[in-house]
């Protein structure tokens, strides 16, 4: 039986350095069958780690991506509207009406599978991702609830449709609101932070092993002291990655070295005009020292 050390170590093989209260939520998640919510600001590390478990797990990734007026119709499934028009007309001009015309119209030969309904239905359990869930309606939130408590949905035109296997469900949010206490109530939870200076160094040696011990070290401080100071979007670590690439592309071996190069590598870190104007060369340069 895995436990969370075996959690960590699966993760870490495909790139995932997960502090050990994650690693336990997720053999938690795992082990009761039960769905994890991740939340934190943007740019921890919450999607990239449903992406990891599924390469540990070697099972597909479902994604499902919310935002403001998604539906059952875009999330669940649909029906191909073009083709049972089309099965209408050939159905009467064979003089085939009645029950069994309108039971072949709303069969699965006709039925569109959207990301919850595809996850529930394959052979192999999959990861579903439910990405930011807090961008979508608390209607929608409804929707889920079946979903989660009993990996089941329910088609008025065809009955319920019940998992063949279960999937390892991931949901992530980033606090842009309230979310129901009954889609808590249906998940294990886990608050996902900006990592430490020994796990963010571990997470860049792992992706990035060509960056020297000496310029990690100085990447990893400057990216922490950064996300100190008054920004509208503090860099997270794809862009604290991103940062190390590109310094390693330029050839730079020390932050200090070259003022130019480290004030055009923030492009990776600062992604608005507000940011590129606050962190000017001298700001940057400080940070350096610091780091350095």
């Amino acid at each position: 039986m895995t436990n969370a050390t075996d959690v960590q170590q699966g993760l870490a093989a495909c790139g995932y350095v997960a502090a050990p209260d994650l690693a336990m939520a997720l053999h938690l998640s795992l082990a009761l069958g039960r769905p994890l919510l991740l939340e934190g600001a943007a740019g921890v590390g919450k999607t990239e780690l449903a992406r990891a478990l599924a390469g540990w797990k070697g099972c597909d990734l479902i994604r499902l991506q919310c935002y403001e007026g998604l539906d059952a119709a875009q999330a669940i499934y649909e029906w191909n509207y073009q083709r049972q028009l089309l099965a209408i007309r050939t159905l009467a001009e064979a003089g085939e009406t009645g029950r069994a015309a309108e039971a072949r119209l709303f069969s699965a030969e006709y039925l569109l599978e959207r990301p919850l309904l595809r996850a529930i239905r394959q052979a192999v359990a999959p990861v579903l991702l439910i990405d930011e869930i807090d961008r979508a309606d608390e209607e929608f939130e409804a929707y889920l609830l079946e979903i989660l408590s009993d990996f089941q949905i329910t088609i008025p035109e065809m009955g319920t449709i019940r998992a063949v296997t279960r999937p390892m469900v991931i949901l992530t949010a980033n606090g842009t609101r309230d979310l129901s206490d009954a889609l808590r109530r249906r998940c294990l939870y886990a608050h996902v932070d900006y990592p430490d200076r020994a796990t963010e160094l571990a997470i860049l040696q792992s992706r990035c092993p060509g960056v020297s011990a000496a310029l990690g070290g100085q990447i990893v401080s400057f990216v922490q002291s950064l996300r100190k100071e008054e920004l509208e979007k503090k860099p997270g670590i794809a862009e604290m990655l991103d940062f190390a690439a590109a310094l390693a592309g330029l050839g730079l071996a020390d932050l200090t070295e070259d003022p130019a190069i480290l004030q055009a590598a923030l492009a990776t870190l600062l992604k608005t005009q507000g940011d590129r104007a606050n962190i000017t060369t001298e700001v940057a340069q400080r940070l350096a020292g610091k780091a350095a």
